[in-house]
C-alpha cells in the first residue's frame, strides 16, 4: 500500500474478488483468514458492502456477491462495445458480412455490438441484445472451445444454420482479457463459410483483445 491508496478500500475490494471466484460463498472466518485481517474487520467491511447490495449473507451467514454487481456490470457494455467498435467495422467491410461483439450474460450468448457492411447487396439482420444459449451459434461456441483451451491459444469456430436457417457463422473467443468473457465473429447467407474468414475472425478478436487491455 501506498501514502495514495485506501486500506480498507482495498479490503474491501478484495472482498469481492474472493467472493466472486466462489460459488458458495465464504465465511467470515475463511474471509479473515484469506484477508490476513481480523473477523471484526471482515464483519465492518461485509455490512458496508452489504449497504450498497454489492454482498449479501444467507441464513448459514455465507456472504456471496450481490445483485448490486450487476447494476455495475450492466456500464460496462457500453465501454466495451466502444472499444470493439472499429474492428468490427474492419472486420464487416472485409468479409462483406455482419459482425458482431458477443458477451458471456449468465448461461446465454449477449450480442452487444452489431457492425453491417455498407457495400454488400444483401447480409443477415443481427441486432444488438439479440440472445441465445452459448451451445448454440458459433459465437457462443467459440466461448466455450476457449474454456477448453489453454490460456493464450487462438481459435475459430464455425457453425451453418444454427440460429437461423441458411445462415452460416464464424466466430473467435476474446482471449487474455481479465473479467470479459466474449467472442468476435461473423454471420452471413451462406451454406458454407469462405476459408479466409476464420483466419480473419481470430485476427479481429486479437484486436478487440488489446483494446480492452
Amino acid at each position: 500500500m501506498t501514502a495514495e491508496t485506501s486500506q480498507t478500500l482495498d479490503r474491501g475490494l478484495r472482498v469481492l474478488k474472493l467472493l466472486a471466484d466462489t460459488d458458495h460463498g465464504l465465511t467470515v472466518t475463511e474471509l479473515s483468514n484469506r484477508l490476513g485481517v481480523n473477523r471484526t474487520v471482515v464483519y465492518r467491511l461485509l455490512a458496508t458492502l452489504e449497504q450498497h447490495a454489492l454482498v449479501r449473507r444467507d441464513l448459514g451467514g455465507r456472504a456471496r456477491v450481490g445483485l448490486g454487481v450487476l447494476r455495475l456490470g450492466r456500464q460496462v457494455h457500453p465501454l466495451v462495445r466502444e472499444a470493439a467498435l472499429p474492428a468490427l467495422r474492419s472486420l464487416a467491410e472485409d468479409i462483406g458480412a455482419t459482425a458482431h461483439l458477443t458477451l458471456v450474460d449468465g448461461s446465454d450468448a449477449l450480442a452487444v455490438a452489431v457492425v453491417e457492411p455498407t457495400w454488400t447487396d444483401y447480409h443477415v439482420a443481427y441486432r444488438a441484445g439479440f440472445r441465445h444459449p452459448l451451445d448454440r451459434g458459433a459465437a457462443g461456441r467459440a466461448i466455450l472451445a476457449a474454456r477448453q483451451k489453454p490460456v493464450g491459444e487462438s481459435a475459430f469456430t464455425l457453425t451453418h444454420g444454427e440460429l437461423e436457417t441458411g445462415a452460416s457463422g464464424a466466430a473467435a473467443a476474446l482471449v487474455g482479457v481479465t473479467g470479459v468473457e466474449g467472442s468476435v465473429g461473423v454471420v452471413m447467407l451462406a451454406d458454407s463459410i469462405p476459408e479466409r474468414v476464420g483466419p480473419r475472425v481470430v485476427d479481429a478478436a486479437r484486436e478487440v483483445a488489446d483494446a480492452l487491455r
